[in-house]
């Protein structure tokens, strides 16, 4: 298997298994600070709601719901599977990473190291159309990382 089929194989994995994937049903836990965040792409109807959570700086819950292309949905929720546990800093730069990845046409790498299993969108960055596919929910992210810090 060569490694663009097994980024395939992620994201299809990702795509029918949603992790952190049902916003109704998770509560935070006592004490930590949440926020959340609505993104829309109108061009596509890429649509994701992302909550998470913060405690002593570190994400303790990320819960999301969506509805969307694969792309969209696998990268939430890998998204949310790498963030949990990760401190405030630690997500930011993984956010940023990713989104350096993304917006560089296939010009940078993505480092496995940093990135885990969203390294798989990384074929996604020379599809300018599917890019903010692959983005909505980390800008949730972000957006929510924020409120929360």
């Amino acid at each position: 298997m060569s490694l663009d089929q097994l980024y395939q194989q992620i994201i299809l994995d990702h795509s029918k298994a949603r992790h952190g994937s049902g916003l109704a049903a998770i509560d935070a836990p006592a004490g930590a600070a949440t926020g959340q965040s609505h993104q829309l792409n109108p061009v596509c109807g890429d649509e994701v709601t992302l909550r998470l959570a913060v405690q002593d700086g570190t994400v303790v819950q990320v819960a999301w719901d969506g509805a969307g292309c694969s792309i969209s949905m696998a990268s939430a929720s890998v998204l949310s599977e790498l963030a949990d546990g990760m401190t405030v800093a630690e997500l930011h730069q993984v956010i940023e990473s990713f989104r350096e990845v993304l917006r560089s046409r296939g010009k940078v790498q993505a480092d496995p190291e940093l990135l885990g299993d969203a390294a798989a969108f990384e074929g996604v960055a020379r599809y300018a159309a599917r890019v903010k596919c692959a983005m909505i929910s980390w800008v949730a992210a972000e957006d929510a990382l924020n409120q929360a810090a």
